[in-house]
């Protein structure tokens, strides 16, 4: 029996598309749910010696709404939990486009979390400028809104600079650092910060927002994270070290493909 061109490009489609099709089922069944403990040395030019070692959990981009239930949260914060961090940092978008049905969900669901030194946040571009915050506030969660603190570490002063995600100018961001005295970790919900923080001379940033590009395509990559200077895990420019994390959550289609939900454990060292 002879087989036309049409009927083979016909029965290659097809089977392309089962592909595609039972791709995105599993990201979606699975795929999204598959949390993992990424652990990560992260080199940082100028670290004092003393805080060599100093252990930092970092859970962002939540996203608690019908896609992202409870468990699913809680689940993240009882794994950060169990790693015992120095400190604990939230990176922002803790519901899905400012839904306020999930801003007290969202909220109760990280209300496990606790540090030694203490548990900070910063605002997403899908939270809003005041619910959010004080509903994580409310659970003792210091949340910086283009705004710095100082904690003292091991016997050093590491300032804490959280800037929201509409705050893009260098020069808003140079406001935010003014007078800071001791080793500054910048909290940029968005990456692309990272050429402001390298220019302001910030040794380290710690971001989310990308999800890690969410769906990564073989051979093609993130293709919805192309923008960004980092789209997951560790960056450099000039003396600036930059980690980003593919956060918990799930926003636009909720599905997860080759690009798991992560919380991070991020141990400095001297560069």
């Amino acid at each position: 029996m002879t087989v036309s061109r049409r009927a083979v490009l016909r029965a290659l489609v097809a089977t392309g598309a089962g592909a595609i099709a039972g791709t995105g089922a599993y990201g979606y069944l699975y795929g999204r749910h598959e949390l993992e403990l990424t652990s990560a040395t992260v080199p940082v030019v100028g670290l004092p010696p003393a805080l060599a070692g100093l252990r930092i959990g970092l859970l962002t981009d939540v996203h608690r709404s019908r896609w992202v239930s409870h468990d699913d949260v809680v689940q993240a914060a009882t794994l950060l939990m169990n790693q015992r961090p120095d400190l604990i940092v939230l990176g922002g978008d803790y519901v899905t486009y400012g839904d306020r049905d999930y801003v007290g969900p969202s909220a109760e669901a990280l209300s496990s979390l606790s540090a030694p030194n203490g548990v900070f946040a910063i605002l997403g571009n899908h939270d809003d400028d005041h619910d959010m915050p004080a509903a994580l506030a409310a659970r003792g969660v210091q949340v910086l809104k283009d705004a710095r603190t100082r904690v003292r570490l091991k016997g050093e002063d590491v300032e804490l600079a959280g800037i929201r995600y509409w705050t893009r100018r260098g020069s808003d961001i140079a406001s935010v650092l003014r007078g800071a005295t001791g080793m500054i970790i910048l909290l940029s919900h968005d990456p692309r910060r990272l050429s402001d923080a390298a220019s302001l001379g910030v040794p380290l940033v710690l971001s989310g927002h990308t999800h890690g590009g969410q769906v990564v395509l073989p051979l093609v990559g993130a293709i919805a994270a192309q923008k960004f200077p980092v789209v997951a895990g560790l960056g450099r420019r000039g003396n600036t070290t930059m980690f980003v994390s593919r956060g918990v959550g799930t926003v636009y289609v909720p599905v997860r493909i080759n690009c798991p939900p992560e919380v991070t454990i991020l141990t400095l060292q001297n560069a």
